[in-house]
């Protein structure tokens, strides 16, 4: 990156740590944090220019409609922020496209396609979404939105579009509807590899869940 891109990085990254700074939902600065460097380390595994897909990440929770309350409004104060910083034309076009179709519920209806800059920043976010971490996040989001933690007598939905998928269900049963899924997702072969490992611990955990649930030792 060339210097006024990272200063355009930089002041990025601020912008985020106010819009986020108190989110109690999951997708606080801890989270963009961490889906900066994976993006950091799949550009680098891609072999791609990093300014793109860091602004996309840095930035991807910035209009969310979990975190923001008007998102019309949010989106505007973006693109003013955009416009601000100079960022080339070029460029917030391909940021703003990234972030519209990186989300799991945009693709629900019909598969979004990505340039390799959007797939990496996906993969990232994806990555975050499983795992140890998102595991935490998972039962983090599910109390904060009011979730019951799990109930056998209500199944995974397999059947979700973007109109259902918010509707509240058993926080284990997020695992079946999402978090299962995202392995088969990924986008590059790094991230596959990295997803292989979280998978696993994901299963894991079920498993000891449902036998302890069940009152086992």
């Amino acid at each position: 990156m060339n210097e006024l891109q990272q200063q355009q990085l930089a002041a990025a990254t601020t912008y985020m740590q106010q819009v986020l700074g108190s989110d109690h939902s999951g997708h606080s600065v801890d989270h963009i944090q961490r889906v900066v460097h994976l993006t950091t380390t799949l550009c680098q595994q891609e072999q791609v220019a990093a300014f793109v897909p860091l602004m996309a990440a840095t930035l991807h929770d910035v209009i969310d409609d979990k975190v923001v309350s008007d998102v019309e409004q949010a989106r505007q104060a973006l693109s003013n922020f955009l416009g601000v910083q100079q960022v080339s034309t070029a460029d917030q076009n391909e940021i703003w496209l990234i972030i519209d179709r990186l989300s799991f519920s945009k693709n629900l209806d019909q598969k979004q396609e990505l340039p390799l800059n959007g797939q990496i920043v996906q993969d990232a976010d994806r990555l975050d979404a499983i795992g140890a971490i998102g595991i935490a996040r998972t039962f983090y989001y599910g109390g904060h939105t009011g979730a019951p933690l799990y109930d056998p007598a209500v199944k995974p939905r397999t059947q979700l579009d973007k109109a259902t998928y918010r509707k509240q269900s058993p926080v284990i049963n997020h695992f079946y509807e999402k978090l299962l899924l995202l392995q088969d997702s990924m986008n590059t072969a790094s991230a596959k590899k990295i997803a292989a490992q979280r998978q696993q611990v994901m299963l894991t955990f079920l498993d000891e869940f449902k036998a302890e649930w069940q009152g086992e030792s």
